[in-house]
């Protein structure tokens, strides 16, 4: 179908990030707003406002599993799209923080 691209990455629960979220080869990027962000977040999540990440893809390493995460899963969708377009292995994270289970800072 024209206009229609294949998914390219994969959703993921709270539970399984919470197993890989202290693995060496593993980055969570938090596209959620500075503001957002500081009212609580994963403690091992980089902070990378959806906008900016154009721009902030040489801070990301294409041999490791991108995490992305956001409020409620919308805009790290589009984040999720974007990155494994540029070729990076991508996981996001379904419902966002809003369905986060696991520590927060």
């Amino acid at each position: 179908m024209l206009g229609f691209s294949k998914k390219k990455y994969s959703n993921i629960t709270s539970e399984q990030v919470q197993g890989w979220m202290n693995d060496d080869d593993t980055i969570i990027v938090d596209v959620r707003e500075e503001f957002e962000f500081k009212k609580g977040h994963i403690p091992q999540a980089k902070l990378m406002p959806l906008g900016t990440i154009p721009k902030n893809l040489s801070e990301l390493n294409k041999s490791k599993k991108i995490i992305v995460v956001c409020a409620s899963g919308s805009r790290s969708r589009s984040a999720a799209s974007f990155l494994s377009d540029e070729g990076y292995q991508v996981y996001n994270l379904m419902g966002g923080m809003m369905a986060w289970s696991g520590p927060i800072k």
